[in-house]
């Protein structure tokens, strides 16, 4: 793979140190846009340094942090989309189910995706047309139907307006799956799509830095992620989000 993805690795593994290294009652909490949604010092910190380093490696890209750093994309050349902290509510309350995640986007297109959730030391990464690989092992999808499989939903938490229809759609995937799950970061529920672990994801919006990265690994470990009417995916504006192994039309779950 790209020897880019390694450099990525390291500064993202440098930045997670902090993750697991910050004492819980030294976070300050503020409220952004959104019920729930809120931003620590921590996640503004880890951004600005995640910004240096990785414009050390590309000084020409654009860079795009969730962190009020929303620059362009480039329909010809690298833009980074960054969040430096995916699941902040759950680093908040101590919950160790957060990530860090960076997407390189090649002539407006998903490249390079990496993925660390420093807690229990994955990191899962793609390069477009060469795999998707956990700790440097390939991964892949799972194989089974939804009736034996497990859904993973983030029930649009930050807009009210969604909630309801987001709570009927997970009834609909749940009356046929074997169970479901959230784990309050998008990120790692499409990490986990991605090796296995669960077999469709969905969001009625998510913002782009939570998931520019992670759909690559997704398709390339075998999977496939558009929005949630099946258009394909866009990284300039939020949008719904269906992610699966694509072992079945799941959009008919969706009726």
């Amino acid at each position: 793979m790209d020897e880019l993805i390694d450099e990525i690795e390291n500064i993202v593994k440098v930045c997670a140190k902090q993750i697991i290294n910050i004492k819980q009652e030294t976070i300050k909490i503020d409220n952004k846009e959104g019920v729930g949604n809120i931003v620590t010092q921590y996640d503004k910190k880890i951004q600005e340094e995640l910004k240096a380093e990785l414009l050390k490696l590309l000084p020409e890209a654009n860079f795009i942090g969730e962190e009020n750093d929303y620059g362009e994309i480039l329909e010809t050349g690298y833009t980074f989309i960054v969040d430096p902290i995916d699941g902040t509510t759950n680093f908040s309350r101590n919950l160790s189910l957060s990530a860090i995640s960076v997407a390189l986007l090649k002539d407006a297109e998903p490249y390079i995706g990496v993925c660390y959730n420093p807690y229990i030391d994955e990191m899962f990464v793609a390069q477009k047309g060469k795999g998707a690989y956990l700790n440097g092992e390939s991964i892949n999808v799972s194989n089974k139907k939804l009736h034996e499989g497990i859904v993973l939903t983030g029930n649009a938490p930050y807009y009210a307006d969604m909630r309801e229809k987001s709570l009927i759609t997970l009834k609909n995937f749940a009356q046929i799956a074997s169970d479901f799950r959230r784990f309050g970061s998008a990120v790692i529920e499409l990490c986990n799509i991605a090796c296995g672990r669960a077999e469709v994801y969905f969001e009625l919006k998510l913002q782009p830095w939570d998931y520019a990265a992670g759909m690559l690994i997704v398709e390339e470990a075998g999977g496939k992620v558009t929005q949630m009417n099946g258009e394909k995916m866009t990284f300039d504006k939020p949008t719904s989000i269906l992610a699966s192994n694509n072992v079945e039309d799941y959009f008919k779950y969706l009726q």
